[in-house]
């Protein structure tokens, strides 16, 4: 278990540039994964080694493990979804589109300020795609609620399901909605299950020094980000409060990337984790892996190492 040691000296918040990149995922089957990632998702090949690597553009976004003994396991702590942003509204309207013309189990969903769609590889893991649409309102968050409001002022849930006559309106007859997800499309946020909010936004907050965009007790969320953006990180205990982390052979998250912009960003947060006595270990390919009192494991790196791009 990660223990905080207390420190008197306050944390500075995190370079703004600061962002997330690419999942590692536990997969069962690695001919019916690279399936679903290239032609349900979207995603490119860029390298079929052992460790497939795919991405859109030269950016790399997902990286598979393959052999897994059994799909996700439910209840315990690791990902909740990964969540790729698409650059604009028609590109994830063509996502949408593709995802009703094949028939793929989805559910898109209005947030206001971003449209997102959801939807589980073969395996359980959780995805997300989102387009960032902040003309249409913003969302906020207390200990109460998660909600949002609109450009006109109402007050929306914002949990409502997308228009999808209106959504698809931007769309032309002879739109590919096949094609790979578009140049400019990155890893906008990652979400994960925790087995206490607070001590996970202490992890990532207090320590790593993102700043606390919201936390609601009640509902049992926090979002963390750099540069003011509404999350690079989520932190839920859907799963269960006290949650443990999965068995190690099965589905599932392997780690997920934060990359500063600059080997001295990473530096700073390098010496605040060794400040509070938090075990690291070199990754081998640039950077160092942390591990949350969750188990949920985190390269720490730069964006040239970590995007591969």
């Amino acid at each position: 278990m990660t223990q905080i040691a207390p420190s008197a000296e306050s944390r500075p918040s995190i370079a703004a540039a600061t962002g997330v990149g690419a999942v590692h995922l536990a997969v069962t089957d690695r001919d019916r994964a690279l399936t679903f990632y290239r032609n349900v998702l979207g995603l490119e090949l860029m390298d079929d080694g052992a460790l497939p690597r795919l991405g859109t553009a030269g950016r790399e976004l997902v990286v598979l493990h393959p052999g897994a003994r059994e799909p996700v396991e439910q209840g315990v702590t690791g990902l909740y979804h990964l969540a790729i942003v698409v650059p604009d509204r028609l590109a994830f309207a063509r996502f949408v589109k593709r995802m009703v013309e094949i028939r793929y189990p989805n559910s898109p969903t209005d947030h206001t300020m971003t449209k997102a769609d959801y939807l589980w590889d073969p395996d359980g893991n959780g995805i997300e795609v989102y387009a960032e649409t902040p003309e249409d309102g913003t969302w906020f968050m207390n200990d109460d609620e998660f909600a949002a409001r609109d450009s006109a002022g109402r007050l929306r849930s914002g949990r409502d399901p997308i228009n999808l006559r209106e959504l698809f309106s931007v769309l032309e007859p002879d739109d590919d909605v096949f094609g790979p997800l578009p140049p400019g499309s990155k890893m906008g946020h990652v979400h994960l299950h925790v087995r206490d909010v607070d001590e996970a936004v202490e992890f990532y907050s207090g320590l790593i020094g993102f700043d606390l965009m919201g936390m609601s007790r009640r509902i049992g969320v926090g979002f963390v980000s750099a540069g003011g953006y509404h999350h690079h990180l989520g932190l839920n205990i859907w799963a269960g409060r006290g949650a443990s982390p999965a068995a190690p052979d099965v589905a599932g998250l392997r780690r997920f990337t934060i990359e500063l912009p600059a080997a001295g960003d990473l530096d700073e947060v390098v010496r605040w984790l060794g400040k509070a006595g938090i075990a690291m270990a070199d990754s081998g390919e640039g950077g160092v892996v942390v591990t949350d009192a969750s188990g949920n494991p985190a390269l720490l790196t730069t964006a040239n190492e970590g995007g591969r791009v």
